[in-house]
């Protein structure tokens, strides 16, 4: 019997955007972002709930939350964080692999409550990036600059 595909643990273009990571957790920029530095937070180990995260992988998730919420508030100059996961089909939860986003936020962003996935993370500026691929790269760096201040 095959298993459902993972995108988390079979995509191997999703390394190039990991900002942070730990022994048991890693951190990247989403690619449907709702608001611009929008991060996934994940266990390195495939699971699907969270009632089936070890106490490790939770303190190592958690870990990198706290990381990443200096690091977007310098990045992104985030007033605050929305986080959020589904749980199960009903909830929808389309990814079978447990994770955290985690959306900074800014007084009068608006971007949360009219979800609408971003082809292009910054507007309106002219931008010299062409494709979203090269947008979630430029996002990952801004990220890990932060982290290393």
């Amino acid at each position: 019997m095959k298993t459902m595909y993972c995108p988390f643990c079979e995509n191997k273009s999703l390394q190039k955007r990991i900002v942070i990571q730990n022994k048991l957790a890693f951190a990247f920029p989403t690619n449907i972002p709702i608001v611009s530095g929008h991060i996934l937070i994940s266990p390195k180990r495939h699971v699907r709930f969270y009632e089936d995260l070890t106490t490790a992988e939770r303190k190592a998730i958690e870990a990198l939350r706290e990381k990443l919420a200096r690091a977007l508030t310098k990045a992104f100059r985030a007033e605050g964080f929305n986080y959020a996961w589904n749980e199960g089909d009903a909830a929808g939860q389309s990814v079978p692999h447990f994770h955290l986003h985690m959306l900074p936020r800014k007084k009068g962003d608006d971007g949360i409550y009219r979800y609408e996935p971003r082809k292009f993370l910054y507007r309106p500026r002219p931008r010299k990036i062409t494709t979203p691929e090269q947008e979630l790269q430029e996002v990952a760096h801004l990220i890990r600059n932060a982290l290393t201040r």
